[in-house]
Order: C-alpha cells, then sequence, then structure tokens
C-alpha cells in the first residue's frame, strides 16, 4: 500500500512539474510574438482627418504604446484633441498573442463599446478589421516605417469599392516604458 501512495504521489508530481513547463513555455512564445510589434512602441504624435456622422474632421492624434506581463501584451491607448484641445476620442487596446489559436487578438474600447478583434502582420505593419454589419466590415492598415506610423481606415461593404473614413499620419516623440513604468511595489 505504501509503494502504492509512493508511485502515485510521484506521478501527481511529474504532472504537475509538466504543466508548470508548459505554462512557463507560453509566455516566452506570447513575448515573442509581441516582440514582433516593437516598432509600434513609443509615444506618438500627429495630424488625423476623417469623416463621421457629422462631416469631416481633423484631430491632432496620440498614441502611447508600451508592453505589459513581461513583454506578453501591448498596450495602446489613442486619443484625438479638437484645434481647440479638447479630447474628441479616447481608445485603449491590449494585443495579445495566443498561443492556443496561434494568432493575435486586439481587445479594443472607445465610447462605451468594445470587442475583441481579428489583427494580422504585414511586412509593412499590421491590418485589423472590426464588423461592420452584414457584408461590411472597416479595415485598419498600419504601415511602420522607423518613426513614422501610417494607418489608413476604410469602410468595406461587399460589392462596392473601399471608402477611407479615416487617416493619420503620426510620428515618433519619444520612447516610453508606459504603462509598466510606476507600478505599484511593497
Amino acid at each position: 500500500m505504501f509503494k502504492a501512495i509512493v508511485c502515485a504521489a510521484a506521478l501527481a508530481a511529474m504532472s504537475v512539474s509538466a504543466v508548470c513547463a508548459q505554462e512557463a513555455a507560453k509566455p516566452a512564445a506570447n513575448a515573442a510574438a509581441i516582440a514582433k510589434l516593437d516598432g509600434m512602441k513609443g509615444v506618438w504624435k500627429g495630424e488625423a482627418q476623417g469623416f463621421n456622422q457629422s462631416g469631416p474632421f481633423k484631430l491632432t492624434q496620440t498614441e502611447r504604446v508600451g508592453t505589459m506581463l513581461g513583454g506578453d501584451v501591448l498596450v495602446i491607448e489613442g486619443r484625438g484633441y479638437d484645434p481647440a484641445g479638447a479630447l474628441q476620442f479616447n481608445a485603449f487596446a491590449i494585443l495579445s498573442w495566443s498561443n492556443d489559436k496561434q494568432k493575435y487578438e486586439l481587445q479594443a474600447y472607445n465610447a462605451g463599446r468594445s470587442g475583441t478583434f481579428k489583427f494580422d502582420l504585414t511586412p509593412t505593419g499590421a491590418v485589423w478589421e472590426i464588423p461592420a454589419g452584414p457584408n461590411a466590415r472597416v479595415v485598419n492598415t498600419i504601415t511602420l516605417s522607423g518613426d513614422t506610423w501610417h494607418e489608413v481606415q476604410e469602410y468595406v461593404a461587399e460589392g462596392q469599392p473601399a471608402r477611407k473614413i479615416f487617416e493619420m499620419n503620426l510620428k515618433r516623440v519619444s520612447e516610453t516604458e508606459w504603462p509598466a513604468a510606476g507600478a505599484v511595489t511593497p
């Protein structure tokens, strides 16, 4: 009986060790996937323009981008200010890599709305999509080149040409340790 208990305990310990080893490997794979987006990190500022229900608009757009959880996720905050300096747009997103699904997931929040969206890398940046009704979507194409971030948002409906609804041209103004810097410590 004692031998059976010892064998069972040893088997349980090996199982726990195997699970712990798998869990330890996941963050490394996740951080490696997120590291492919290092070109987005920093503080960005520039001009944006687009169309909404009220007509055309222009903004000063800012973005701050950094990693958390040991590089496991990329955190993005975007703010758009009108010519008078009033905040007109504020969005927050968390980009992660799903080891199980072998794909990126973008969770975004803006004006009381939220969702998890498709996000894919391209040779020059990334593309992410928001469903916009039956047979329609909003496609955001990000092009990164050194300290330049260009993003175009298009409304794409089946059977119609794509329509540009937003565009921003940003320059990296500084590096940042946000949001990891300033963490509460014991």
